[in-house]
């Protein structure tokens, strides 16, 4: 009965903590302008590794249902980061990939990152990791 008690507990402490940080992701998503959002999203998709450089009216109207949804900012540079890291690091002797040419492609990692719970220090260690890999524009 203890150990159910527990559990009870726990998975309360749990729950609360994750609406908590998502209540606190979605109030500072609405302090931060919807047009900033989407300008600053459309840049960081465009400068991603892999893409074409390109935004399209598609984008656009993907980066305004992520800020609808209050996906934090971080999380969605954090999946294109997370997405480049693993294209750029396949074996040497795989098939080229195809240039990205849509936000949609990055979507499950997006989602994929609002599951995680992982430490900013490791997404800051993969930028600098793509920065090696990357040539300077």
């Amino acid at each position: 009965m203890v150990d159910a008690l527990l559990s009870r507990v726990r998975h309360y402490c749990h729950t609360v903590t994750i609406s908590t940080a998502r209540r606190c992701a979605i109030r500072k998503a609405e302090l931060m302008d919807e047009r900033e959002y989407i300008r600053q999203l459309l840049e960081a998709y465009r400068t991603t590794p892999g893409t074409c450089g390109a935004v399209r009216r598609p984008d656009r109207l993907l980066a305004i249902q992520l800020h609808e949804r209050g996906v934090p900012l971080d999380a969605v540079e954090n999946a294109l980061t997370l997405a480049a890291a693993r294209r750029l690091t396949r074996p040497a002797d795989a098939p080229p990939l195809g240039i990205i040419r849509s936000l949609a492609y990055f979507s499950p990692v997006i989602e994929e990152v609002l599951r995680l719970q992982v430490s900013p220090e490791y997404f800051r260690h993969l930028r600098n990791r793509l920065a090696q890999f990357t040539p300077a524009t």
